[in-house]
Protein backbone atom coordinates (compact mmCIF):
# COMPACT_ATOMS: atom_id res chain seq x y z
CA UNK A 1 0.00 0.00 0.00
CA UNK A 2 2.84 2.77 0.86
CA UNK A 3 3.92 1.81 -3.06
CA UNK A 4 0.61 2.37 -4.09
CA UNK A 5 0.39 5.58 -2.19
CA UNK A 6 3.68 6.55 -3.75
CA UNK A 7 2.79 6.64 -6.99
CA UNK A 8 -0.12 7.97 -6.45
CA UNK A 9 1.67 11.60 -4.38
CA UNK A 10 3.98 11.14 -7.87
CA UNK A 11 1.18 11.64 -10.35
CA UNK A 12 -2.19 13.04 -8.71
CA UNK A 13 -3.34 11.16 -12.22
CA UNK A 14 -6.09 7.91 -12.37
CA UNK A 15 -4.00 5.20 -13.96
CA UNK A 16 -6.37 3.65 -16.26
CA UNK A 17 -6.33 1.21 -19.21
CA UNK A 18 -6.63 2.93 -22.57
CA UNK A 19 -9.45 4.67 -23.61
CA UNK A 20 -10.92 7.76 -24.77
CA UNK A 21 -9.67 10.89 -23.02
CA UNK A 22 -8.23 14.03 -23.60
CA UNK A 23 -5.33 13.24 -25.83
CA UNK A 24 -2.69 15.33 -27.17
CA UNK A 25 -0.26 14.25 -30.11
CA UNK A 26 3.52 14.59 -29.58
CA UNK A 27 5.70 17.10 -31.52
CA UNK A 28 6.64 16.30 -35.27
CA UNK A 29 10.05 14.29 -35.04
CA UNK A 30 12.00 12.61 -37.96
CA UNK A 31 10.22 9.62 -39.36
CA UNK A 32 12.34 6.31 -37.34
CA UNK A 33 13.82 3.90 -38.96
CA UNK A 34 11.52 1.22 -40.19
CA UNK A 35 12.31 -2.16 -38.73
CA UNK A 36 11.01 -6.11 -39.45
CA UNK A 37 9.66 -8.03 -37.25
CA UNK A 38 9.74 -11.78 -36.66
CA UNK A 39 7.44 -13.41 -34.67
CA UNK A 40 7.67 -10.47 -32.53
CA UNK A 41 11.11 -10.26 -32.41
CA UNK A 42 13.26 -7.93 -34.54
CA UNK A 43 15.13 -8.78 -37.32
CA UNK A 44 18.87 -7.63 -37.63
CA UNK A 45 20.16 -6.60 -41.28
CA UNK A 46 24.03 -6.40 -41.29
CA UNK A 47 24.04 -3.14 -44.61
CA UNK A 48 20.88 -2.32 -45.92
CA UNK A 49 17.90 -1.12 -44.11
CA UNK A 50 14.16 -1.90 -45.02
CA UNK A 51 12.93 1.68 -45.46
CA UNK A 52 9.74 3.39 -47.21
CA UNK A 53 9.95 4.77 -50.68
CA UNK A 54 8.70 7.91 -51.77
CA UNK A 55 5.02 6.70 -52.91
CA UNK A 56 4.49 5.15 -49.97
CA UNK A 57 5.52 1.45 -50.24
CA UNK A 58 7.33 -0.45 -47.33
CA UNK A 59 10.53 -1.88 -49.03
CA UNK A 60 12.44 -4.85 -47.31
CA UNK A 61 15.70 -6.94 -48.10
CA UNK A 62 13.96 -9.89 -49.62
CA UNK A 63 17.47 -12.46 -49.14
CA UNK A 64 17.59 -11.57 -45.14
CA UNK A 65 13.74 -12.42 -44.77
CA UNK A 66 13.47 -14.90 -47.23
CA UNK A 67 15.95 -16.86 -45.95
CA UNK A 68 14.61 -16.34 -41.93
CA UNK A 69 11.53 -18.34 -43.36
CA UNK A 70 13.57 -20.91 -44.63
CA UNK A 71 12.93 -19.61 -48.38
CA UNK A 72 16.23 -20.03 -50.84
CA UNK A 73 16.74 -17.23 -52.95
CA UNK A 74 19.01 -17.19 -56.36
CA UNK A 75 20.29 -14.64 -58.74
CA UNK A 76 20.75 -14.95 -62.26
CA UNK A 77 20.89 -12.94 -65.69
CA UNK A 78 19.44 -12.80 -68.88
CA UNK A 79 21.17 -10.52 -70.98
CA UNK A 80 20.95 -7.40 -70.09
CA UNK A 81 18.10 -8.46 -67.21
CA UNK A 82 18.94 -9.06 -63.45
CA UNK A 83 16.57 -11.82 -62.64
CA UNK A 84 15.77 -13.04 -59.03
CA UNK A 85 14.14 -16.12 -57.57
CA UNK A 86 12.57 -17.01 -54.55
CA UNK A 87 11.67 -20.77 -53.44
CA UNK A 88 9.57 -21.33 -50.09
CA UNK A 89 8.26 -25.22 -48.82
CA UNK A 90 4.86 -24.07 -50.90
CA UNK A 91 5.76 -21.05 -52.82
CA UNK A 92 7.64 -20.07 -56.03
CA UNK A 93 8.59 -16.22 -57.32
CA UNK A 94 10.06 -15.02 -60.28
CA UNK A 95 11.25 -11.79 -60.57
CA UNK A 96 13.25 -9.45 -62.39
CA UNK A 97 14.83 -5.96 -60.96
CA UNK A 98 13.25 -2.78 -62.24
CA UNK A 99 9.97 -4.00 -63.07
CA UNK A 100 6.55 -3.69 -60.66
CA UNK A 101 5.34 -7.14 -60.98
CA UNK A 102 6.57 -11.07 -60.26
CA UNK A 103 5.52 -14.29 -61.01
CA UNK A 104 3.81 -15.82 -57.56
CA UNK A 105 2.83 -19.54 -58.00
CA UNK A 106 3.16 -18.87 -61.89
CA UNK A 107 0.35 -16.09 -61.83
CA UNK A 108 1.80 -12.19 -62.39
CA UNK A 109 0.76 -9.82 -60.31
CA UNK A 110 1.47 -5.94 -60.32
CA UNK A 111 2.65 -4.35 -56.95
CA UNK A 112 3.12 -0.66 -58.08
CA UNK A 113 6.53 -0.12 -57.48
CA UNK A 114 9.81 -1.56 -58.79
CA UNK A 115 11.37 -4.00 -57.51
CA UNK A 116 15.13 -2.42 -57.25
CA UNK A 117 19.06 -3.43 -56.41
CA UNK A 118 20.49 -0.87 -53.48
CA UNK A 119 23.82 -1.51 -51.77
CA UNK A 120 23.72 -4.58 -53.48
CA UNK A 121 20.55 -5.90 -52.13
CA UNK A 122 17.46 -6.90 -53.81
CA UNK A 123 14.41 -4.25 -52.54
CA UNK A 124 10.93 -5.54 -53.02
CA UNK A 125 7.33 -4.66 -51.82
CA UNK A 126 6.60 -5.62 -48.46
CA UNK A 127 3.29 -7.56 -50.01
CA UNK A 128 5.44 -9.63 -52.04
CA UNK A 129 7.06 -11.15 -49.00
CA UNK A 130 3.16 -11.85 -47.85
CA UNK A 131 1.87 -13.45 -51.40
CA UNK A 132 5.41 -14.36 -52.06
CA UNK A 133 6.13 -16.42 -48.82
CA UNK A 134 2.40 -17.33 -47.78
CA UNK A 135 2.80 -15.31 -44.60
CA UNK A 136 0.83 -12.75 -42.79
CA UNK A 137 2.08 -9.44 -43.03
CA UNK A 138 1.26 -6.17 -41.10
CA UNK A 139 2.59 -2.63 -41.23
CA UNK A 140 2.34 -0.67 -37.98
CA UNK A 141 2.38 2.74 -38.79
CA UNK A 142 3.11 4.19 -35.15
CA UNK A 143 6.14 2.49 -34.88
CA UNK A 144 7.12 1.87 -38.44
CA UNK A 145 7.18 -1.68 -37.88
CA UNK A 146 6.71 -4.51 -40.33
CA UNK A 147 4.92 -7.88 -39.03
CA UNK A 148 5.62 -10.72 -40.51
CA UNK A 149 4.30 -13.98 -38.51
CA UNK A 150 2.45 -14.10 -35.00
CA UNK A 151 2.07 -11.80 -32.56
CA UNK A 152 2.72 -14.21 -29.54
CA UNK A 153 4.82 -11.60 -27.50
CA UNK A 154 8.08 -12.79 -25.61
CA UNK A 155 7.44 -12.73 -21.85
CA UNK A 156 9.52 -11.47 -19.23
CA UNK A 157 8.51 -14.74 -17.64
CA UNK A 158 10.14 -16.92 -19.93
CA UNK A 159 13.58 -18.41 -19.20
CA UNK A 160 15.69 -16.76 -21.43
CA UNK A 161 15.39 -13.44 -19.45
CA UNK A 162 17.41 -14.41 -16.29
CA UNK A 163 16.68 -13.25 -12.63
CA UNK A 164 19.21 -11.19 -11.18
CA UNK A 165 19.97 -11.34 -7.65
CA UNK A 166 18.88 -8.41 -5.57
CA UNK A 167 22.95 -7.66 -3.81
CA UNK A 168 23.74 -7.22 -7.76
CA UNK A 169 21.40 -3.50 -7.33
CA UNK A 170 22.43 -2.38 -3.62
CA UNK A 171 23.61 0.96 -4.82
CA UNK A 172 20.20 1.90 -6.06
CA UNK A 173 18.58 0.66 -2.95
CA UNK A 174 18.98 4.13 -1.41
CA UNK A 175 15.54 4.64 -1.73
CA UNK A 176 13.88 1.83 0.54
CA UNK A 177 10.64 1.46 -1.57
CA UNK A 178 12.00 0.80 -4.80
CA UNK A 179 12.54 -2.88 -5.30
CA UNK A 180 8.79 -3.74 -4.12
CA UNK A 181 5.82 -4.99 -5.29
CA UNK A 182 2.67 -3.58 -5.77
CA UNK A 183 1.67 -5.36 -2.27
CA UNK A 184 4.86 -3.32 -0.81
CA UNK A 185 6.87 -6.55 -0.76
CA UNK A 186 10.39 -6.86 -1.65
CA UNK A 187 11.10 -8.16 -4.91
CA UNK A 188 13.36 -11.70 -5.09
CA UNK A 189 15.29 -10.51 -7.86
CA UNK A 190 15.62 -8.00 -11.00
CA UNK A 191 14.99 -9.31 -14.84
CA UNK A 192 17.62 -6.52 -16.53
CA UNK A 193 15.96 -6.48 -20.04
CA UNK A 194 17.64 -4.29 -23.37
CA UNK A 195 15.64 -2.27 -25.72
CA UNK A 196 16.37 -4.64 -28.41
CA UNK A 197 14.46 -6.99 -26.42
CA UNK A 198 11.09 -5.18 -26.91
CA UNK A 199 8.46 -5.57 -27.84
CA UNK A 200 8.16 -7.55 -24.86
CA UNK A 201 5.44 -8.45 -22.00
CA UNK A 202 5.98 -7.68 -18.53
CA UNK A 203 4.86 -11.30 -16.75
CA UNK A 204 1.45 -12.03 -18.11
CA UNK A 205 0.61 -8.35 -18.08
CA UNK A 206 0.75 -5.35 -20.57
CA UNK A 207 2.94 -5.02 -23.16
CA UNK A 208 6.04 -2.93 -23.67
CA UNK A 209 6.25 -2.38 -27.56
CA UNK A 210 9.16 0.82 -27.26
CA UNK A 211 10.94 3.69 -25.57
CA UNK A 212 11.87 6.95 -27.35
CA UNK A 213 13.18 10.33 -26.29
CA UNK A 214 11.12 13.26 -27.51
CA UNK A 215 10.82 16.64 -27.38
CA UNK A 216 7.66 18.15 -26.35
CA UNK A 217 6.86 21.73 -24.92
CA UNK A 218 9.25 22.24 -21.57
CA UNK A 219 11.61 19.88 -22.35
CA UNK A 220 12.96 16.31 -22.94
CA UNK A 221 10.17 13.29 -22.31
CA UNK A 222 10.50 9.47 -22.52
CA UNK A 223 7.55 8.26 -24.89
CA UNK A 224 6.67 4.65 -23.85
CA UNK A 225 4.66 2.72 -26.36
CA UNK A 226 2.62 -0.14 -24.16
CA UNK A 227 -0.54 -1.52 -24.70
CA UNK A 228 -2.02 -0.22 -20.87
CA UNK A 229 -2.46 3.74 -19.64
CA UNK A 230 0.05 5.04 -17.59
CA UNK A 231 2.20 2.88 -15.76
CA UNK A 232 5.01 4.49 -13.61
CA UNK A 233 8.35 4.10 -13.83
CA UNK A 234 11.24 5.09 -12.13
CA UNK A 235 14.64 5.84 -12.80
CA UNK A 236 17.52 4.29 -11.19
CA UNK A 237 20.85 6.20 -10.51
CA UNK A 238 23.66 4.70 -8.40
CA UNK A 239 24.21 6.52 -4.99
CA UNK A 240 21.12 8.56 -5.39
CA UNK A 241 17.10 8.17 -4.74
CA UNK A 242 14.95 6.64 -7.75
CA UNK A 243 13.21 9.20 -10.01
CA UNK A 244 9.82 8.61 -9.56
CA UNK A 245 8.07 9.39 -12.92
CA UNK A 246 4.06 9.03 -13.42
CA UNK A 247 2.61 9.80 -17.48
CA UNK A 248 1.50 13.41 -18.54
CA UNK A 249 -2.63 12.78 -18.78
CA UNK A 250 -3.42 15.35 -21.27
CA UNK A 251 -0.28 14.13 -23.20
CA UNK A 252 -1.52 10.10 -23.84
CA UNK A 253 -2.50 9.44 -27.28
CA UNK A 254 -4.52 6.65 -28.17
CA UNK A 255 -3.19 4.98 -31.53
CA UNK A 256 -6.54 3.49 -31.88
CA UNK A 257 -4.80 0.02 -32.09
CA UNK A 258 -4.83 -1.53 -28.15
CA UNK A 259 -1.73 0.80 -27.66
CA UNK A 260 -0.84 4.02 -26.40
CA UNK A 261 1.87 6.44 -25.91
CA UNK A 262 2.50 7.82 -22.41
CA UNK A 263 5.07 10.40 -22.06
CA UNK A 264 7.63 11.00 -18.96
CA UNK A 265 9.19 13.87 -17.88
CA UNK A 266 13.13 14.53 -17.37
CA UNK A 267 12.35 17.21 -14.61
CA UNK A 268 9.80 16.77 -11.89
CA UNK A 269 9.04 18.52 -8.87
CA UNK A 270 8.17 15.00 -7.43
CA UNK A 271 12.04 14.05 -7.28
CA UNK A 272 11.61 16.83 -3.40
CA UNK A 273 10.22 13.81 -2.28
CA UNK A 274 12.86 11.36 -1.15
CA UNK A 275 11.96 8.43 0.79
CA UNK A 276 8.40 9.86 1.23
CA UNK A 277 9.66 13.09 2.84
CA UNK A 278 9.29 16.33 1.26
CA UNK A 279 13.16 18.40 0.85
CA UNK A 280 12.58 21.71 0.87
CA UNK A 281 14.59 23.57 -0.94
CA UNK A 282 15.70 20.24 -3.51
CA UNK A 283 16.74 21.56 -7.03
CA UNK A 284 15.58 19.32 -9.34
CA UNK A 285 15.51 20.87 -12.80
CA UNK A 286 19.62 19.96 -13.16
CA UNK A 287 18.57 16.16 -13.75
CA UNK A 288 18.90 14.76 -17.23
CA UNK A 289 17.64 11.39 -18.26
CA UNK A 290 21.75 10.54 -19.05
CA UNK A 291 22.64 10.18 -15.47
CA UNK A 292 20.28 7.54 -14.73
CA UNK A 293 21.43 3.53 -15.51
CA UNK A 294 18.27 1.96 -15.19
CA UNK A 295 14.49 2.28 -15.72
CA UNK A 296 12.53 0.03 -13.67
CA UNK A 297 8.97 -0.33 -14.61
CA UNK A 298 6.16 -0.52 -11.21
CA UNK A 299 3.81 -2.25 -12.73
CA UNK A 300 1.36 -4.23 -10.94
CA UNK A 301 1.34 -7.28 -12.67
CA UNK A 302 5.45 -8.07 -11.70
CA UNK A 303 5.10 -9.50 -8.17
CA UNK A 304 7.92 -11.59 -7.90
CA UNK A 305 10.66 -9.51 -9.69
CA UNK A 306 10.87 -6.35 -11.06
CA UNK A 307 11.87 -5.55 -14.37
CA UNK A 308 14.58 -3.19 -15.35
CA UNK A 309 15.41 -1.65 -18.65
CA UNK A 310 19.35 -0.31 -19.56
CA UNK A 311 18.92 3.27 -20.09
CA UNK A 312 18.77 3.60 -23.83
CA UNK A 313 19.63 7.18 -23.59
CA UNK A 314 23.01 7.31 -21.06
Amino acid sequence: MKKLLLTVIASMLTVSMIGSGNEAVAAASPPKQVEVLLNTVKMKFPDAKPFQDGQGSVMVPIRFVSEALGAKVTYSKEGKLSKVGMFGKDHKVDMTIGQTSALVDGQKKDYGTQIILKQNRTFVPLRLVSEGLGQKVEWDKIGRWVWIGNKDFRSTDDKEFKVTKMSDFKAYEKSNYVFNNIKDEKYNGIKVIKASDLPLRLANGQVIYSLEMVQRTGGNYIEIRSTQRGTTIQLLVKNEFAKVRSHVENAFVNNGDQTGLNFYPENSSTDKFQNRKYIDGYDYTNFKFSQADYILFSAAELEDYGVAIVNPFK
